[in-house]
């Protein structure tokens, strides 16, 4: 099935459906966009896929065509009558919330050499649906999402940008961060105020030794805690003698704010104070 605008309103109208502003809905109309993010994320025959927020099916269609199995949490079940037209052996559709589900219990009546989570994902629960993948070490290999652009720029973003924050330092520790492509607002139904940006997001195999994942964690969020003030003011209840020795070797002090900071320097100073 080719999705465009003819599909989803034809969807909507012999549905019923009503579009959900609390769900974060907005249906992708372009064929194209789909066909590029599902080559672009190289699934094979070996690959299990996990989908958030597959709407109507757009990508679902498409992935179930690639990967060995496909696993596809949607919340709305007003949608079930949409999604369970798609025939396909490989699909396991759960209409429940993925931010509540047990996920790894879902996933071990599969067998796979690779996890990939493949997502046009709701902006509103984007973060939440990457820690939740990150706390509960759900081992996924690779992450390829449809973001809000201005949240998937903080993803990626390198000290010394405006968009750093503890989140770019969350997920650069944990993958390797390219943007696919970018997305404009006018090839969805209906229209969001934002453009997007395609990610990609690998696993890192090889990450710098952490004594304490708790303490790194924490000690990140608290240095973006007050985005104006610098790290002597947001990291007062710390050791700042044992912050400074470390911040001194890289021409940093206590003034200094966390946006200039690179995250391999957070981790020396979480091993420091660990």
């Amino acid at each position: 099935m080719e999705y465009s605008y003819k599909t989803v309103k034809d969807n909507i109208e012999e549905n019923k459906f009503q579009i959900k502003k609390k769900f974060g809905q907005n249906f992708i109309i372009d064929n194209n966009i789909i066909s590029n993010i599902i080559e672009k994320s190289a699934i094979d025959d070996e690959t299990l896929v996990i989908e958030v927020g597959p709407g109507m099916g757009a990508l679902t269609t498409n992935l179930v065509k690639k990967a060995k199995n496909v696993i596809a949490y949607e919340i709305d079940k007003t949608l079930i009558p949409i999604l369970s037209k798609i025939e396909a052996n490989n699909l396991e559709l759960i209409f429940e919330d993925f931010l509540k589900r047990d996920v790894k219990k879902d996933l071990e009546k599969y067998s796979y050499k690779k996890l990939y989570l493949i997502a046009n994902l709701p902006y509103y629960i984007t973060t939440p649906i990457l820690i939740k993948l990150i706390e509960e070490k759900i081992d996924v290999d690779k992450i390829v999402v449809m973001v809000q652009k201005e949240v998937g720029d903080r993803f990626k973003a390198k000290e010394g940008s405006k968009d750093y924050s503890s989140l770019s330092i969350l997920f650069n520790y944990n993958f390797d961060i390219i943007k696919l492509m970018d997305i404009s607002r006018n090839v969805f139904i209906p229209k969001p105020n934002v453009d997007s940006i395609v990610l990609c997001m690998s696993k890192r195999t090889e990450k710098e030794a952490i004594k304490n994942i708790d303490i790194f964690y924490k000690l990140i969020r608290d240095s973006f805690q007050f985005k104006r003030k610098n790290l002597r003011n947001n990291l007062k209840n710390y050791d700042l003698n044992l912050i400074e020795e470390v911040l001194k070797k890289y021409n940093f002090d206590l003034n200094s704010r966390a946006e200039q900071i690179n995250y391999r320097i957070f981790i020396e100073i979480s091993n420091k104070i660990s």
